[in-house]
């Protein structure tokens, strides 16, 4: 029934409620005359009526948008009051507008649809009104009685409507502000939730790829370590080679977390060779093959697609496989790239298949750039295939201002 409302705002509704009581009072007041007020009413009860009637719709006004149920039942009470002593339309009934305008603007919906009833019986009632306190109303023809008192309801209805629909309509902006509000929150929770998820696809591919690799390289430390000290020195070094490098991509991520918009370094096809040094380092021997070469420099989007796909392929590769050579194939095309990594698994059907977020992440990089990712086993090999149309991603880094 209460409405949330300012302090600032009440106190301007009461201090406007007191101009309006204090403008226009003097002004019915002037209009007071013996033939404005019925001749059954003594004088001073109709200047107090008047003023009691100033008062209630006055108050209505100020409390309009705080509780506009009450301030309605105020409002009709005070046209009772004037009513009952005698009075016909003065200038202090434009308080009785405003609290329509506050019944259908800021009114429950029981308030809003007893706005729009209260328009059209009370513009009657007025209308009858005015027609049995004026003895020369039924003085004429039953015919033209009837049109005038018509016209006279209808005018009544049209002054008494036309603030209401001004307050539905400014009821209308006021729900669409809230809708636009509560999409531009879902837009930017949206906008939020698609980052984390990108920062998440991007930790599981660093984290994975770097543990893969840290993990096999400590077993062959630990196997070489009796007999061939090299060969362990040079993969502890490794370990700490890769180590370093996925706290920097951590580290980065991280950063990215704090700062919503914050961007950092991503990687690309040059980066390509170091990828493919850690997984020779692994124990993985990566045969790359790249036909055709790349036209120009590809989108960022395109390169950060291609590196990630292939950490994440060489990563299940390392996991998996079973060793051996790992066969990459890319082709950039004029209008796309595609990729394949081809390596072999143990024979039984189930064993050794790589799945979980890896494979999801895949097809999700492949996506957000509009292409396409199959991964599957055939045969005793796991192929992994990617179509990423080179043409999209462009537009995609125009539409987007060149962010990847």
């Amino acid at each position: 029934m209460i409405r949330p409302l300012s302090r600032t705002s009440l106190v301007l509704d009461i201090v406007g409620a007191f101009v309006l009581f204090a403008i226009f009072t003097p002004t019915s007041l002037a209009f007071y005359a013996p033939g404005n007020i019925s001749s059954t009413v003594p004088e001073a009860v109709g200047i107090g009526g008047l003023v009691v009637a100033a008062v209630l719709q006055c108050g209505a006004v100020a409390i309009g948008r705080l509780v506009p149920g009450i301030a309605l039942a105020v409002a009709w009470v005070g046209a009772i009051v004037q009513m009952a002593a005698g009075l016909g339309p003065l200038p202090i009934n434009v308080a009785i507008l405003g609290v329509l305008y506050a019944t259908a603007a800021w009114g429950t919906t029981r308030v809003f649809w007893a706005g729009l009833v209260s328009s059209f019986v009370g513009g009657i009632i007025a209308a009858t009104y005015i027609a049995f306190s004026t003895g020369q109303f039924f003085a004429a023809g039953i015919s033209s009685t009837v049109a005038t008192f018509v016209l006279l309801a209808f005018m009544s209805i049209l002054a008494l409507g036309s603030p209401w629909l001004g307050g539905f309509g400014w009821r209308m902006v006021l729900r669409w502000r809230v809708s636009r509000e509560a999409q531009t929150r879902a837009e930017i929770a949206t906008a939020e939730e698609q980052e984390r998820v990108r920062i998440a696809r991007d930790m599981h591919d660093v984290v994975a790829h770097s543990l893969a690799v840290i993990v096999a390289q400590s077993d062959g430390a630990r196997y070489a370590a009796a007999s061939d000290p090299q060969v362990a020195t040079e993969a502890l070094g490794t370990i700490s080679q890769t180590a370093r490098s996925a706290l920097s991509d951590v580290r980065m991520l991280l950063t990215q977390l704090r700062h919503r918009q914050g961007d950092g370094p991503q990687p690309t096809i040059a980066d390509l060779e170091q990828l493919f040094s850690q997984v020779r380092q692994a124990g993985v021997e990566s045969r790359v093959t790249v036909d055709p070469m790349p036209p120009g420099e590809p989108p960022g989007a395109i390169q950060l697609a291609v590196y990630r796909i292939l950490q994440e392929a060489l990563t299940n590769a390392i996991r998996h496989g079973t060793g051996g050579v790992v066969d990459i194939h890319l082709a950039w095309l004029p209008d796309r790239v595609e990729v394949e990594v081809r390596n072999a698994v143990v024979p039984a059907p189930v064993v050794g298949v790589p799945g979980g977020h890896g494979l999801v992440g895949m097809r999700e990089r492949a996506q957000l750039v509009g292409g396409s990712l199959t991964a599957a086993r055939t045969g005793d090999e796991f192929v992994v295939r990617a179509n990423l149309p080179i043409g999209t991603a462009s537009e995609m880094q125009a539409a987007t201002g060149g962010d990847s």
